[in-house]
């Protein structure tokens, strides 16, 4: 009776907390939404769930008139995207190959990349931007991709989950005479869905949510991307008083990508997430 009645404290005690936990991940969302709707008066009105005079599209409509929002926003869904589809095919080509196949030096490279992550962005922030200054690629498409195209973490994590794929599966590929190349892409590929899924989301969210690196190489407001242009609109184009609600539509618009992802693809990011982790 005492077990029980812990086991059912124990789960209504979880709950509990999982519930509390959502609860405060989801109102600065929702408050965020909801004041996309009210006038910067009304933002600031006490209490703040009390809903605006009149429901607008007003905050909206103005990122499209006096900001160049659709810029802003192509431009970072285009290096996001991008980005992403590099990342996954360089990452898992060198995942599958530090996996799968014996080369020379490869414990010391393999030791070599993973001790590159832990050197800090801001050390090489500097003599990445210029080298991009040297070779021209600044204000250039290139500077936001192809710095970006091969992250250790990304060859880390897929090698870690490619580790788990038979090798027997892979040789009797070859004996029916499979190229290596073929291996890779018709059966390699389908088995690590759930990781290749977990790292386009976390290659997405970092490309989309960027700010220092577009900050420093991009130039001129139609090839600024998202936070760039959103760190760019508290001085209000039309006087001194910061645009809270604009803000705020402009930051709902910013979430909705990254929301419809998580929420689609959930499955697969758990399971890349628990079931990657395989040693040798």
């Amino acid at each position: 009776m005492n077990q029980n009645f812990s086991h059912r404290l124990g789960v209504m005690t979880l709950h509990v907390v999982i519930a509390t936990g959502a609860l405060l991940t989801i109102l600065p969302i929702a408050w965020m939404i909801y004041s996309s709707f009210k006038t910067t008066t009304e933002i600031f009105r006490f209490p703040p769930w009390l809903p605006p005079e009149t429901w607008r599209l007003s905050n909206y409509e103005s990122l499209f008139t006096e900001w160049p929002f659709r810029f802003w926003y192509g431009n970072s869904l285009i290096y996001a995207v991008v980005v992403t589809i590099f990342v996954l095919f360089f990452c898992s080509l060198a995942g599958f190959a530090f996996a799968k196949y014996q080369f020379r030096l490869k414990n010391i490279m393999f030791v070599i990349l993973i001790g590159s992550t832990m050197i800090p962005f801001q050390l090489i922030l500097i003599p990445l931007f210029v080298l991009m200054s040297r070779i021209g690629w600044v204000n250039s498409p290139n500077s936001m991709i192809i710095p970006w195209v091969a992250p250790a973490f990304g060859i880390f994590l897929m090698r870690q989950y490619i580790l788990s794929v038979p090798s027997e599966l892979l040789e009797s590929a070859r004996i029916d005479g499979a190229s290596e190349f073929r291996i890779y892409w018709q059966i390699v590929l389908p088995l690590i869905r759930p990781i290749l899924v977990t790292l386009a989301l976390l290659t997405f969210l970092g490309s989309w949510n960027s700010y220092i690196w577009p900050l420093m190489v991009l130039r001129g407001n139609e090839v600024i991307t998202l936070p760039v242009g959103l760190a760019g609109m508290a001085p209000s184009v039309t006087g001194s008083e910061i645009p809270y609600g604009a803000i705020m539509a402009a930051a709902t618009l910013v979430s909705v990508p990254i929301i419809i992802l998580f929420v689609s693809f959930q499955r697969y990011f758990v399971a890349g997430l628990t079931l990657g982790a395989v040693r040798e």
